[in-house]
């Protein structure tokens, strides 16, 4: 079923309806042999992103004076969420590449711009975000990874854990510590991918997003131009936070769009199966539960769509933010486990992508912030 949308401009469906034909012909031909394939030979879909940069889809709600295409967050999201409704790892990967450009775009120099986002936005380039470390996941203040200045460089060592195109990416927006004040002594830097003494682990073995190559990051006294960092020294904590107030409505809205094909499939599988002389889905306990995937996945949607608007408007979505990722990551679990049910045996096979739905929908939980953060996160501002 196709989400019914409501855009706030002609170009916004535009973009809806060129984004629903790229995943027609592009990305759900290719979704399972893709994700199997990653599974064995951890391949990336280099050339997939290289078709959405291509079609502008990788630099939508950056600055047209930029090179981007100047969109409102309520349109970028919802591209991301139908991108993700043919291939998740893909739209992860789109929501982490936008994260990356956000600090140039937001905390960068008129020079540091004009430098560095023609090639973020163009497509040309892809990014890694470079925060979390072994010992440093949600606690990013207590990071180790150190950037030393060194005349007009600075000297990174360290390791990131957990950093998604690692091995690929063409550029790491890398969070550093320039001192040993706490929170206040991080900064960001932007490393390109050919420095000297960068080195990725090997990839992780994960659940699901096969096709979102994870690795460690190493930096053996990397050497960085010094006009590479973003903002000034210690500025990096509160750009690391407003980076991932919109990343997180990035995974949002990602979730959002998993659970719909979750929901999609179950549907569609309780029209055609028949028990009992009739569709299974005419049965109350299961027109109940589908009812009830429908009411999360309506839930999830207006909630990034809520926060979303809020940030377009210049106003503060701190804590809608982490309430739309929260809600959405929590009904994609909830939708895609659902749908295994309604599939029954046949939802635990492969012959059904209903499996790696579920699969795919229990890191949404944990990356960009644990539900439990979020949960902190919300309280903190319910209570002030």
């Amino acid at each position: 079923m196709v989400a019914t949308r409501l855009m706030p401009t002609e170009e916004g469906q535009d973009l809806i309806d060129l984004t629903r034909e790229i995943c027609a012909k592009e990305l759900r031909p290719k979704v399972d042999e893709a994700e199997r394939a990653a599974a064995v030979d951890e391949s990336f879909p280099t050339e997939t992103f290289r078709v959405l940069g291509e079609a502008g889809l990788l630099s939508l709600p950056h600055p047209e004076e930029h090179g981007g295409y100047g969109q409102p967050y309520e349109v970028y999201l919802q591209v991301v969420e139908e991108i993700a409704s043919a291939w998740m790892s893909v739209a992860v990967g789109v929501s982490v590449h936008s994260l990356t450009a956000f600090p140039v775009t937001t905390f960068g120099s008129a020079e540091q711009r004009a430098a560095l986002l023609p090639g973020m936005l163009s497509g040309a380039q892809l990014g890694a975000y470079c925060l979390s470390e072994p010992l440093a996941g949600s606690d990013i203040a207590s990071m180790t990874t150190r950037a030393t200045r060194d005349g007009d460089q600075y000297v990174v060592k360290g390791r990131k854990a957990w950093i998604s195109h690692a091995g690929h990416a063409d550029y790491y927006t890398t969070f550093a510590r320039t001192s040993d004040d706490g929170g206040r002594g991080l900064s960001c830097l932007v490393v390109p991918a050919d420095a000297e003494g960068l080195s990725f682990g090997t990839p992780e073995k994960k659940m699901g997003l096969h096709c979102d190559t994870v690795r460690e990051v190493m930096f053996d006294e990397v050497r960085v131009d010094a006009d590479r960092l973003i903002g000034s020294e210690g500025q990096g904590m509160a750009i690391a936070l407003s980076a991932l107030d919109a990343g997180r409505l990035g995974i949002a809205a990602a979730s959002t769009g998993l659970a719909q094909s979750a929901l999609d499939l179950a549907a569609g599988y309780a029209k055609e199966r028949k028990q009992f002389g009739r569709a299974i889905g005419e049965f109350q306990g299961l027109s109940f539960l589908l009812a009830d995937m429908e009411a999360a996945v309506t839930s999830a949607r207006a909630t990034y769509l809520h926060a979303a608007r809020l940030k377009d408007a210049g106003r503060p979505y701190s804590k809608e933010a982490a309430v739309a990722k929260l809600v959405a990551t929590d009904a994609a679990m909830k939708v895609t486990t659902d749908a295994v049910q309604v599939l029954g045996g046949a939802g635990y096979t492969q012959d059904f992508p209903a499996e790696r739905f579920m699969r795919e929908a229990k890191v949404t939980q944990i990356f960009e912030g644990t539900n439990q953060i979020q949960r902190l996160v919300i309280g903190r501002h319910v209570l002030r």
